[in-house]
């Protein structure tokens, strides 16, 4: 089917905006223009791709399927662009990155300075969004790699992986509330106190919650926020006992005590990721392999 680009390109705009009208200043054209392409598009696919209303339109099922792979399409022709524009980075182009803010916090950091200082002209962006967030991201071909936190039930199989680090999950408290040092407690035990943890759009939630599952407790957590440096700042002040990640903790922290728990805490890891279907840039390999490889 012979379509021109321009008419995909309208209605990208169009489905990720909801709007003829945003849709015509982000295109600098006629929002009648807007409204001609969609007929035409529509009128050649021969499907009804929007529903209209006097300001906002929305997707039908026809168009939201149709954007599942447009959108992936036109960010691999920005990504490709931006490349091609980047003409002071040796041919590098820039580096995409997706990843949560504590990955970025307490392991990307060094990395990405390594990296900064061997490429300084080559723009760095980091996306910050959850684990499953990220794999989103990967999928619609927005970044270029992403660092997340594994296992990851939305994670592909079919993308090339690398494992970058090991690490243990532990429950926390402030000594002075809960008198826990010496004790060792059980998942059922534990589910009776005030837990803390992240939200349920977090890998380490889903991780968490099958856990428990898996021992026949039903985890019901006091408090879900979506920042592992808070949940350790609230476990000081006694609020309940946070779930986090080991690297997170400073063991030399006297305001915070690390739970024995009865049942054994699985080990997870943290892997990067990248989307295969699409090209992988100069900058992409040179960021991978600053990053360490270890064994699960």
């Amino acid at each position: 089917m012979d379509i021109n680009y321009e008419l995909y390109k309208v209605f990208y705009y169009v489905a990720t905006s909801l709007s003829f009208s945003e849709a015509s200043k982000k295109l600098f054209i006629s929002q009648s223009a807007v409204s001609q392409s969609i007929k035409t598009l529509e009128k050649k696919l021969g499907q009804t791709l929007f529903i209209r209303s006097t300001k906002k339109v929305q997707l039908t099922a026809a168009g939201a399927l149709l954007l599942k792979h447009i959108e992936p399409a036109m960010n691999l022709i920005a990504r490709g662009e931006s490349q091609l524009l980047d003409s002071g980075t040796l041919g590098l182009g820039q580096l995409h990155i997706g990843a949560s803010d504590t990955i970025c916090r307490y392991l990307l950091v060094p990395y990405l300075k390594q990296f900064h200082q061997k490429f300084p002209n080559v723009p760095i962006k980091v996306t910050n969004a959850t684990s499953i967030q990220c794999v989103e991201l990967l999928e619609q071909r927005k970044v270029d790699l992403i660092v997340t936190n594994f296992p990851n039930s939305h994670l592909n199989h079919s993308y090339r992986q690398k494992t970058i680090c090991n690490f243990s999950d532990v429950f926390v408290a402030n000594p002075n509330y809960f008198k826990l040092r010496k004790q060792e407690i059980a998942f059922s035990e534990l589910n009776k106190y005030p837990i803390m943890m992240l939200d349920r759009n977090s890998t380490t939630s889903e991780f968490l919650h099958n856990l428990f599952l898996q021992h026949q407790v039903d985890l019901i957590p006091e408090i879900e926020l979506s920042s592992n440096d808070l949940l350790i700042d609230l476990a000081k002040i006694g609020l309940g006992i946070a779930f986090v990640p080991d690297y997170c903790i400073n063991h030399e922290n006297k305001e915070l005590f690390v739970l024995k728990t009865k049942e054994k805490m699985p080990p997870r890891q943290i892997v990067v990721s990248i989307n295969t279907t699409m090209p992988v840039s100069a900058s992409t390999e040179e960021f991978l392999n600053l990053l360490p490889e270890v064994g699960n």
